[in-house]
């Protein structure tokens, strides 16, 4: 049977009917006149082919059948019950809860810390998942609540989606101390001159800092691209090739390094991220506090 052909207020009458043993005490607890309950319990008798309850002298009797069902449906309503109470009135400090936020792998490191220490010391009972998503697959991971909130560039999604502008960042950087070339500063010229590092999920493609050399009618040698930033820091501490990156995350990922991060020697638009959620979460009590506290991650 398919749940979109069960209306759920004919399972809070099953329940109660078979609580309360009679039809008249169960219309009473429902609030409803005899003739809408029978109703309803025709209904349920058409929906399950069977007569559920039976009559034997003034009380009601279930059927095998509404035995059956009894326990099964019990554990749903008091599950959406539990759902809805939850939603309504979400203490951090008391409710249970599991959150999964989509996540790219750049922002783990600065956000996921600080916003660890936050859950930690205010939320013991809430748990956090932060996922790699497509892009592509974002706005309907969002609608089915698969993703709670996600974190990422500005994109084109739909108005069904909300949106808030949480952190600017600008792209740095990274070169070996005792560089031959690039000794606690660097210009332009010699940033050209010098081989690079592109880090990228895709395996062809340019970087933003390419596309933004390229509007100014310049270009740079990649000499290596590879997937992860951590991995080309280490690169950049054993050989003469330089990488460019975020700034936050250069700073944490060049600690074990002690690479130098410079200014980059031209002009570049800074790098947004956004947090993103639907339209449905908006006004959510749980969805509105993970927002807040990944929001206030970035800041720290």
């Amino acid at each position: 049977m398919h749940l979109s052909r069960i209306d759920l207020n004919l399972l809070v009458v099953l329940d109660t009917i078979y609580t309360e043993g009679t039809l008249t005490r169960a219309a009473g607890k429902l609030h409803l006149t005899q003739p809408a309950l029978s109703h309803s319990l025709g209904r349920l008798r058409h929906l399950f082919d069977d007569p559920l309850f039976a009559r034997e002298g003034r009380t009601t009797v279930p059927t095998p059948l509404a035995r059956t069902l009894i326990e099964p449906v019990r554990r749903a309503l008091r599950g959406l019950e539990i759902a809805l109470n939850e939603l309504e009135c979400f203490d951090p400090a008391t409710t249970q809860k599991h959150f999964t936020v989509a996540l790219r792998d750049v922002l783990e490191p600065t956000v996921l810390p600080p916003l660890l220490q936050r859950v930690s010391r205010d939320a013991p009972s809430v748990d956090i998942s932060a996922v790699h998503a497509e892009r592509r697959d974002l706005e309907s991971g969002l609608s089915s609540g698969a993703l709670d909130v996600a974190l990422d560039v500005q994109l084109p999604l739909s108005d069904d989606i909300r949106r808030r502008k949480i952190s600017l960042d600008r792209m740095v950087v990274v070169a070996r101390k005792g560089h031959p070339v690039v000794r606690k500063k660097l210009d332009l010229v010699s940033y050209l001159r010098l081989h690079h590092i592109l880090v990228s999920s895709r395996r062809t493609g340019p970087g933003v800092e390419d596309m933004e050399l390229s509007r100014q009618g310049l270009k740079r040698r990649i000499r290596l691209r590879c997937q992860h930033y951590f991995a080309a820091c280490r690169v950049v501490s054993q050989t003469d090739l330089i990488l460019t990156m975020p700034r936050h995350y250069a700073r944490v990922t060049n600690r074990p390094f002690g690479n130098q991060i410079l200014p980059l020697p031209f002009d570049m638009p800074p790098l947004d991220a956004y947090l993103y959620w639907h339209a449905n979460a908006d006004k959510e009590p749980a969805n509105l506090w993970l927002r807040e506290q990944l929001a206030q991650s970035f800041d720290e």
